[in-house]
């Protein structure tokens, strides 16, 4: 008898656990903003505050059908980048952050699922500005976390994002590195970048 409420207790805290993460993940606790209200912009785009990286308001979609995307993620920043910035509109317009990069295709290869060139973390091409960066999931963020590349030297790269939690920062500056023929981006979680052909 006491097993069973032993495993009852540990079940109710697993529940509670569960719950109150769910809850950390889509509560805005930075009341600095509200959450749509817009935060910076890259060529005429927007980004807007999401508060939690939980938090979804709704799905966002042209007039004409095309998936944006789950207002206001990452994914539906970058997407909506692609679209009203470079005109591009993906083949398959849904997926997780991490999916955008399809870790079977080598380095330069066309990524068909989303008709854009794809390079990988140590790659002879060079990140240039409006390539799509691609991060892998964490314990915390399993979905990972997709960027737009605003700034190119030769030594860092500047990212504009949308969703990096609500204290995150819509900009960030990676050390870029270039050794044996090759650039990486000095971020242990970045996979790769996306590039739509001219």
């Amino acid at each position: 008898m006491k097993l069973k409420r032993w495993t009852y207790l540990i079940i109710g805290l697993l529940i509670l656990g569960f719950a109150g993460l769910w809850t950390f993940k889509n509560f805005n606790f930075n009341s600095d903003f509200e959450i749509g209200q817009q935060i910076d912009e890259f060529n005429g785009v927007y980004v807007y505050f999401n508060g939690g990286v939980g938090n979804v308001t709704e799905r966002n979609t042209t007039t004409d059908g095309y998936n944006i995307g789950l207002k206001y993620q990452c994914v539906e920043f970058v997407k909506r980048y692609y679209y009203e910035h470079l005109n591009h509109k993906m083949p398959d317009s849904y997926g997780h952050a991490k999916d955008f990069f399809n870790k079977s295709l080598k380095d330069g290869q066309k990524n068909k699922q989303r008709n854009l060139i794809q390079y990988s973390n140590f790659s002879q091409t060079k990140p240039k500005v409006d390539d799509l960066l691609i991060f892998e999931g964490t314990v915390f963020n399993k979905y990972g976390h997709v960027a737009i590349i605003s700034k190119v030297t030769d030594d860092e790269v500047e990212i504009i994002q949308q969703n990096p939690g609500p204290y995150g920062q819509s900009r960030e500056t990676y050390d870029l590195e270039f050794e044996n023929n090759k650039w990486t981006i000095e971020n242990d979680r970045v996979l790769g970048w996306l590039r739509k052909e001219k």
